[in-house]
C-alpha cells in the first residue's frame, strides 16, 4: 500500500495565540462568499470611474477657468501680506530677528578680518630704517639706478 505524500508547511501550519494568521494561510482570503465579490467589485468599479474622471479631468486640453473664493483671497493675504498688526515679540522671534539682522554683518567682518590678517601676515618686513610701519613703500619700490638717464 502507497503511502501518502507528505504535508506541506501550510498544512502543518496552526495558529498560534500569540501570532496571528498570515494572510497567505487565512481560508477567508481565498474562500470568499458572492456577497464579498460583488462588493469587491463594485468597489473596483468605482475606482475606476473616479480614475477615468481625473484622468480627463488632468489632460483636458481647455480646462475650466479658476473661480475664486474672496474668502480664500482674504485668507491668504491676511496670512502673507498683513503680519504687523498681529506681530507680538517674543523672545524666538528676537532672537531670530538678531540672527538674521546682525549675523550677516558679523561673519562679514571676521571673514574680511580674518583674510586681511593671513594676507598681511605673509609680507615680510625687511627693516628698513626710519620705518615704523609693518609695511614701508620704500621696501616695495624699487630702487632706481644712479646712471639712468631719462
Amino acid at each position: 500500500m502507497a503511502s501518502k505524500p507528505p504535508r506541506t508547511a501550510a498544512e502543518e501550519y496552526r495558529p498560534n495565540r500569540y501570532v496571528s494568521l498570515p494572510a497567505e494561510l487565512d481560508p477567508a482570503t481565498y474562500d470568499t462568499s458572492p456577497e464579498k465579490r460583488r462588493a469587491e467589485a463594485e468597489r473596483l468599479a468605482i475606482r475606476a470611474r473616479l480614475k477615468r474622471q481625473y484622468l480627463l479631468q488632468l489632460n483636458n486640453p481647455k480646462p475650466p477657468a479658476v473661480i475664486e473664493d474672496p474668502a480664500l483671497l482674504r485668507w491668504d493675504f491676511a496670512r502673507t501680506h498683513n503680519v504687523y498688526p498681529t506681530f507680538r515679540p517674543t523672545p524666538k522671534t528676537s532672537f531670530l530677528g538678531a540672527v538674521f539682522a546682525i549675523g550677516p554683518i558679523l561673519f562679514w567682518i571676521a571673514a574680511f578680518k580674518t583674510e586681511r590678517v593671513s594676507s598681511a601676515g605673509g609680507i615680510e618686513h625687511q627693516g628698513a630704517p626710519g620705518c615704523k610701519t609693518q609695511i614701508c613703500l620704500r621696501d616695495l619700490i624699487p630702487p632706481v639706478p644712479k646712471n639712468a638717464s631719462y
